[in-house]
């Protein structure tokens, strides 16, 4: 994806789609589109997925919680959010195979009783997703418990067993924008959308972007205007129409990310009972392991969510009661806060972000033309796409169905089996392949060229020089931040080890970027302040 040829695509271009937000939502939206024979334009003002989709509890899942909640409270409207999410888990699993993966969850139970009530829920969760053939739940004896999980605290009873999803949320999104791109679609991240062009009759034609990196303008021309802008949305929706209410009621999760020794073995924890009824998870991700998440009312939309002492305080006292050990906060690694985009529904208590649903709205602006994909979760994204575009090919009288159910992103779509190359690190090979899957090759030709590159960055971590070029050449990173927080997850792996990281890619993005040395440190400076500001708010 070369930035400047999608800019001058988009600058000159008529497209029929211009699709606003390059989460999991807006870039499936575009791959969508463009599979039905669409031409699509997909920008973000930020990064892809620098929001949302890159801060999730990154679980493919129809929902626990929800499903218990449907039959206490007879609310098929749960019942349906649990269904859509397991039908849905399978594509996911299954078209960006290299950044998914089958997860086994174990619940400890502390009493007979309690186990078999975990038991009987979590069969009939199965039974909900028999067709994707993950196994089925079962309840564990306490030594096979331990046997599997042997950071589990020994005094629970026993445990039960089932099987979910886990993906690499911000590459996922990253493979979803650039197989959109891969058919057609221009794509260009830093570029906001300042305000919409209408014509006689009120409807968008236009929308004025700028270029947030140069601080240069232009105007993007298209049929429809979608907005996926996920906690975003009745900002553009507004400005589309003034008198539009807002719908999207904002809430904040947040995760920490401790070290491995505390919970060993590639199984996750579901933690089923806390102080607020919310649902906690322990879950090893690359290296180290998460445990989120919470789930707060969030108003201030004009400032990252970030994670702070309190809730650090919250998810070890929940955690402690479940595991052996916690660690001592001066050993949390890092942390990362996120904001769903619930929909405002109407509640007893509009306040309470529990009660309202994650299920998803197409809306359609009847004054501006504006179309709005509300609400939702990861594990739908396909299905709200889908939905999304159906709706719009109405308005352009497109009879083309959708495609994207079986269709292999970029990274799963060669199943041609890649040899390690002589002397290459098992540990760096295998974080190529589990994160570029079929593009790793071309990582290994820019090695082949520049034998430096396949140094590490750091030495406790797999990343190595050659992904800096690659991400840049490859995948449009433009920031230092791209490179750490989203083309690799060490941002939510190792604060620290980011900090001392800073330089070696500083220089590697500037040298292939052409930056000034003026750029290149306050590049350096600005990533150092984010990551110094985290672990202020946190220990505060």
């Amino acid at each position: 994806m070369n930035r400047n040829e999608n800019l001058e695509r988009i600058k000159t271009e008529n497209f029929d789609v211009c699709v606003i937000g390059a989460g999991a939502s807006g870039a499936g939206v575009a791959l969508d589109a463009e599979l039905r024979g669409l031409k699509v334009a997909l920008i973000d003002k930020g990064d892809f997925s620098c929001e949302t989709s890159s801060k999730s509890t990154k679980l493919i899942h129809g929902g626990v919680r929800y499903l218990e909640q449907a039959f206490k409270n007879l609310d098929f409207g749960q019942l349906k959010q649990v269904k859509h999410g397991l039908a849905e888990r399978k594509y996911l699993l299954s078209n960006g195979s290299h950044l998914s993966r089958p997860l086994g969850i174990i619940t400890p139970v502390f009493s007979f009783i309690e186990g078999l009530y975990y038991t009987i829920g979590l069969k009939m969760y199965g039974w909900f997703a028999s067709k994707d053939q993950l196994p089925a739940a079962r309840w564990l004896s306490k030594k096979e418990m331990i046997l599997g999980s042997p950071d589990i605290t020994q005094k629970a009873h026993s445990a039960v067993m089932y099987y979910d999803g886990q993906l690499d949320d911000a590459r996922f999104a990253l493979a979803l924008s650039q197989t959109a791109h891969q058919q057609g679609a221009a794509t260009a991240n830093y570029l906001e959308l300042i305000d919409f062009k209408k014509d006689s009759s009120n409807k968008i034609e236009a929308a004025t972007l700028k270029n947030t990196l140069n601080g240069e303008t232009f105007e993007v021309k298209s049929k429809i205007f979608v907005n996926c802008t996920g906690p975003f949305a009745d900002r553009l929706r507004i400005k589309a129409n003034p008198t539009e209410e807002a719908r999207i009621k904002p809430s904040k999760g947040v995760h920490i990310v401790i070290p491995k020794k505390y919970f060993s073995g590639d199984k996750a924890l579901l933690i089923p009972k806390t102080d607020d009824g919310r649902l906690v998870f322990v879950i090893p991700f690359q290296s180290e392991i998460m445990i989120g998440t919470t789930d707060t009312k969030y108003e201030n939309l004009n400032e990252e969510p970030l994670l702070n002492n309190s809730e650090i305080d919250y998810l070890l006292e929940t955690a402690e009661r479940y595991l052996k050990a916690i660690p001592a906060k001066n050993e949390i690694k890092s942390g990362f806060g996120g904001i769903r985009p619930l929909i405002s529904a109407k509640k007893k208590n509009p306040n309470d972000t529990k009660t309202l649903l994650r299920d998803h709205e197409v809306e359609i602006d009847e004054e501006s033309g504006l179309v709005s994909l509300l609400g939702g979760k990861w594990t739908t994204y396909r299905l709200m796409a889908q939905d999304t575009c159906d709706a719009f090919c109405k308005i352009l009288n497109v009879n083309n169905v959708c495609k994207t159910k079986d269709f292999k992103l970029i990274g799963s779509q060669s199943l041609i089996q890649i040899k390690r190359p002589e002397n290459f690190p098992l540990e760096c090979f295998e974080h190529l392949i589990s994160s570029y899957g079929d593009q790793t090759p071309t990582i290994l030709s820019l090695i082949e060229q520049r034998p430096e590159l396949i140094s590490k960055i750091h030495v406790d971590y797999p990343f190595i020089k050659a992904e800096v070029i690659y991400t840049c050449q490859f995948e449009m990173a433009q920031k230092l931040r791209d490179f750490f927080a989203r083309r690799t997850r060490w941002e939510i792996l190792d604060w620290n080890a980011c900090l001392e990281s800073i330089e070696t890619v500083a220089n590697l993005m500037a040298q292939e970027l052409s930056w000034s040395e003026e750029r290149k440190t306050i590049e350096g400076n600005t990533y150092e302040k984010i990551l110094v500001n985290f672990k202020t708010v946190a220990s505060n």
